[in-house]
């Protein structure tokens, strides 16, 4: 079960890894259209960016948040030798609820659809956490 708790680890460094490439694409093509300065990224200031620009930035800074906190979770899940299909699918829900919200950001940026699937990811990673805490302190 080891092994099939990384996929959604690999997933999520994939999208992050995506997001990546996009926001450097849109950056430069901000750049380029002289939206935005050269030396404006000493400081990152976006001011002039257009929505594109802004909206994958602050994707690719959400992939450093959240993510995060499912990382260090398998990580313990590993460690502790708790891995089992109830990890595997809550991490797969997980990550696909960022690729989805991702999707939403750097797409439509539908504000209300955006936050809700947020707070269901959210809500996936706190079942994933109480289960952690649940089984370390029930031993």
């Amino acid at each position: 079960m080891e092994k099939f708790i990384l996929l959604p680890v690999f997933v999520q460094v994939l999208l992050t890894s995506v997001v990546m490439i996009l926001m450097g694409r849109r950056r430069i093509a901000a750049a380029k259209n002289k939206e935005i300065t050269l030396s404006a990224f000493r400081t990152m200031n976006l001011t002039g960016a257009n929505e594109q620009v802004i909206a994958t930035s602050r994707n690719f800074d959400n992939q450093f948040q959240m993510p995060m906190l499912y990382l260090f979770s398998v990580l313990f899940t590993l460690q502790l030798g708790l891995a089992d299909v109830i990890y595997v699918a809550l991490g797969a829900a997980f990550v696909a609820l960022r690729v989805l919200h991702t999707v939403v950001h750097i797409g439509t940026n539908h504000v209300r659809t955006r936050f809700n699937v947020f707070l269901l990811g959210c809500a996936v990673l706190w079942a994933i956490w109480l289960r952690l805490a649940f089984q370390v302190l029930a031993n």
